[in-house]
């Protein structure tokens, strides 16, 4: 008799489901017959809950054994968890909730209030990790650290706790660490990039943090380094931080300013005009004291002047340093001769970001792609002395290991330039993000059309490369194999177009320009392309009209297995109402931005309308829904912003649409929607109508 799947043991199947972690893959192992579904349902850790929270009867429970929860998403979003339910007394939900799910130790959820958070808690007391979301502002009437408090008096074992999505005063946090100290120092794992800040955490308020909590081992803080404001950061706070927490692995001190992610102004030098109250002896002492650090971000958006010599410690005193971010330091690299120094040291590198540095070279990128030779990851922002020529070279050297690549706001390094630089890595690359700057597109274009010949990637002036040296680099380039699925066309010498491994691309532009030349800089041939994210930003308040129709969306449909959008025009400004005369209001704008998206072969779409600061509204229009609704095979749609109901049920029109939310989770979320927008009743008949319709599949 033949030996079926059903003759493996069930434990052995249980750990095959076990190993396999993409949602939609679990969900159709547990179609194929009822003993797959049970134990396909019985070894699930983790699940995303969706749905309605008034409905309380569709709450699953089979899924016995998850251990991480997700609220954070119910509908109707934003809205208080546990008032959701027309039922009177709103601990029935979360009693219901504990029944479905009793193992549980990891839970994230929308707390827009206090109670919700109390009430959760006391269903699973022994939660040790705990994820909030809050876009809506705190109230001024509730005390401080109300959020905190039942929190960890509850869950004597938390060691994980996330506030980078929950708005709250930081004055809330470190009164509460201090009043329950068992639990303090429990806690691994603090995430406080919360983006909201417009100040961050002060010094003092750091200091009492890390000493409430000794035995961290990752801490993630937003805080200003700007020496003109009160508790800024400076050399007494980072040894502070080293002395307080040894056992660190994961440190990032961030500014503020630097969470907003908004591009920087493109003829600026990298340097500010104030100095970090960082001193190079303070940073020497500070990586010394972090032996067993992992990953460290030091972004202070203030110059950090002549910080190579300090960096160069990184690489004898933190052995295990694997992931570095610096931002707005200078001279991190010297890049004299052939010796390596800097930040070239840090050979066991596998990512590095470069963020405002004002004085680094192509020579410098050279020597760090020389020394940091396993970097699988690198980032660059904000230089405005590298060329392409450096970056291409460093490209070169790392071509065994880079895979991902970001180039933003580089002065020299425009669109066709960027790809350019990256072409040595062009068969390898998986990840990318590039500026859509077109400037001068008509006149160097792309490589092959405006015969761009291939140059030696090391033939660049100066005296760190000796003769020997050239000669071994110059074969080394030259020697790749058939293996390597890297060639030149013999015709013309010009590299492979196609880009066969790359599977995301991230770009930035301008408001007002056009995404069509995208294809013409050298991004022509992606086989493998799944998913991109584009980001418009800019004002559009007294900009001319448009001279042509379409943004050009439909330019992305020669990529044929792309499938997931993420399309972000949330700081992109203008007028949501009317607007002063012969100027576009967002509506005329967001039909501009969306106007042959219908023509690519979408499966999720995450889209942020437009928003008018001076009222903050961000909503969709009549047209952009009009537009979405020719996204025939459209899965999921995640709009983060608000919408009219008569608006979302134009959505309705496609015929697979399984999943759709509105999310305002942007700060400050609206607090109370108006009468024109989704309230929760309006939210519910749209889910309702979504629900009622037959999908094929």
């Amino acid at each position: 008799m033949a030996t079926t799947v059903n003759d493996i043991p069930d434990v052995i199947l249980s750990n095959i489901f076990a190993s396999i972690s993409d949602t939609r893959t679990r969900n159709s192992l547990s179609l194929v017959c009822r003993k797959f579904m049970l134990l396909e349902r019985s070894s699930r850790v983790s699940l995303t809950l969706r749905g309605n929270a008034r409905d309380l009867f569709m709450i699953p429970t089979c899924f016995r054994s998850v251990s991480h929860l997700d609220l954070s998403l119910l509908s109707p979003w934003g809205h208080p968890l546990l008032s959701s339910s027309p039922l009177s007394d709103p601990l029935l939900l979360a009693h219901r909730l504990r029944v479905a799910f009793p193992a549980v130790t990891s839970l994230t959820v929308y707390a827009r209030s206090p109670s919700t958070i109390q009430m959760l808690v006391q269903q699973w007391p022994g939660l040790k990790r705990v994820k909030l979301v809050r876009w809506h502002q705190r109230l001024a009437q509730w005390p401080i650290g109300e959020d905190f408090f039942c929190l960890l008096e509850q869950c004597e074992n938390l060691s994980y706790l996330d506030l980078s999505s929950f708005y709250y005063w930081t004055e809330d946090l470190p009164p509460v660490l201090q009043a329950c100290p068992k639990v303090s120092a429990s806690l691994a794992h603090l995430n406080l990039l919360t983006t909201s800040f417009a100040e961050g955490f002060k010094s003092q308020e750091i200091k009492e943090i890390t000493s409430a909590c000794p035995n961290l081992k990752s801490f993630l803080v937003a805080c200003t380094f700007d020496p003109r404001y009160i508790g800024f950061v400076g050399d007494e706070t980072l040894l502070a931080v080293a002395n307080n927490c040894p056992k660190l692995t994961v440190l990032h001190l961030v500014d503020t300013s630097s969470l907003s992610d908004v591009r920087g102004d493109p003829d600026s030098d990298g340097f500010t005009s104030e100095d970090a109250m960082v001193t190079r002896g303070t940073l020497v002492e500070f990586f010394s004291g972090l032996p067993l650090i992992q990953e460290l971000v030091l972004d202070v958006c203030r110059n950090v002047r002549d910080s190579g010599v300090a960096l160069e410690m990184l690489n004898s005193k933190c052995k295990d340093l694997r992931v570095l971010k610096l931002g707005q330091f200078h001279g991190i690299c010297q890049a004299i001769e052939s010796q390596l120094d800097g930040i070239a040291l840090c050979s066991g590198l596998e990512e590095l970001c470069i963020k405002n540095c004002g004085d680094l070279t192509d020579m410098e990128l050279i020597a760090i792609g020389r020394g940091c030779c396993k970097l699988a990851r690198f980032e660059v922002q904000g230089c405005k002395r590298i060329t392409e020529k450096g970056l291409r070279t460093m490209a070169c050297l790392l071509r065994k290991t880079l895979v991902k690549v970001k180039i933003s706001c580089c002065k020299n390094l425009n669109a066709s330039a960027s790809l350019r630089a990256v072409e040595p890595i062009r068969d390898r690359i998986q990840w990318l993000h590039i500026d859509c700057v077109w400037d001068g597109l008509g006149e160097t274009g792309n490589s092959e059309q405006d015969g761009y010949q291939v140059e030696d990637p090391f033939s660049l002036s100066g005296s760190e490369y000796d003769q020997e040296d050239m000669m071994s680099r110059k074969k080394c380039k030259y020697s790749f194999d058939l293996s390597d699925s890297y060639t030149m066309e013999e015709s013309n010498g010009f590299w492979c177009k196609k880009w066969d491994k790359l599977q995301y691309l991230s770009l930035w532009i301008g408001v007002g320009e056009l995404l069509t030349p995208l294809t013409m800089a050298g991004l022509e041939d992606c086989p493998a392309l799944e998913e991109i994210r584009i980001r418009v930003e800019g004002d559009c308040r007294g900009r001319p009209k448009p001279s042509v129709r379409a943004f050009g969306l439909s330019c992305l449909s020669l990529y044929p297995l792309l499938s997931k959008m993420q399309l972000d025009c949330g700081e992109t400004i203008g007028y949501a109402l009317t607007a002063p005369s012969g100027e576009m209001d967002l509506s005329l704008w967001e039909r501009f931005y969306l106007n042959g998206i219908g023509d690519l072969r979408l499966n999720e779409l995450d889209y942020w309308p437009p928003q008018d600061r001076d009222v903050n509204q961000r909503s969709l229009s009549l047209p952009a829904a009009g537009l979405l609704a020719e996204c025939f095979e459209l899965r999921k749609l995640f709009i983060h912003g608000t919408a009219h109901e008569h608006f979302m049920m134009f959505l309705l029109k496609i015929p697979n649409l399984r999943d759709v939310q509105l999310r305002e989770d942007y700060y400050p979320a609206p607090e109370n929607d108006m009468s024109t927008e989704m309230r929760a009743d309006s939210c519910s008949r749209f889910e309702a109508a979504l629900n009622r319709r037959l999908i094929l599949d």
